[in-house]
């Protein structure tokens, strides 16, 4: 799946995006608007789109001058499947976090990168999760959750997972990976602060 994309395993369609959207946000939308976020459609096909789903009464419209609004009517039998669905991959984060917490050892801090993180993955991606292994850690127990939590993952997704493990000592400035990671990724057990602290202290001891 396409966790950026999260009605593409329902429709590879332009609705589907739009939905995403509308789904995402609260508010009012212009075709002009709803075109600045998706850039590789023309404007004329966003309308087109999104006047047919006023017609299945998902989103409201209105006139305003010569242009139309929309905006996700809440209040349709659908809206709440169509939020949900819309939130996948804070689901996905969610149901990750809440299966690192169950670990002994927990991770000293783990995150989602690469691809899913920068919101560019395609149905063949790969999950990129990196999982920083804590001082003293059985290392059998600690591989054997490791090899279940990628099996899950795919079993979530569809994607194949990739966990990248990593002991604390191996946490220091240079590493491309962790550049990824500060710069893109999505924490998913302990915090982003620790592994700022932890690259600016390695930093100062080098």
């Amino acid at each position: 799946m396409e966790l950026h994309r999260p009605f593409s395993i329902i429709t590879p369609t332009l609705d589907g995006d739009v939905l995403a959207i509308l789904a995402r946000s609260d508010a009012t939308f212009t075709t002009g608007q709803l075109h600045r976020l998706l850039p590789h459609v023309s404007q004329e096909g966003i309308r087109l789109v999104a006047q047919r789903l006023g017609r299945q009464g998902i989103l409201t419209v209105d006139r305003v001058g010569n242009t139309f609004t929309y905006r996700l009517n809440r209040e349709h039998v659908a809206a709440s499947s169509l939020i949900a669905i819309a939130d996948l991959m804070g689901a996905f984060l969610a149901r990750l976090t809440d299966r690192l917490a169950e670990w002994d050892p927990q991770p000293a801090y783990g995150a989602v990168f690469g691809s899913a993180a920068r919101g560019e993955m395609s149905t063949s991606s790969d999950i990129d999760v990196l999982l920083v292994r804590p001082a003293g850690a059985d290392e059998t127990v600690w591989d054997a959750q490791v090899q279940e939590l990628a099996r899950d993952i795919t079993r979530w997704t569809g994607n194949d997972a990739r966990p990248l493990v990593m002991d604390e000592s191996d946490i220091r400035p240079g590493e491309p990976v962790l550049h990824d990671v500060t710069a893109h990724g999505l924490t998913v057990a302990g915090t982003h602060d620790w592994l700022a602290r932890r690259l600016r202290k390695t930093k100062a001891t080098t």
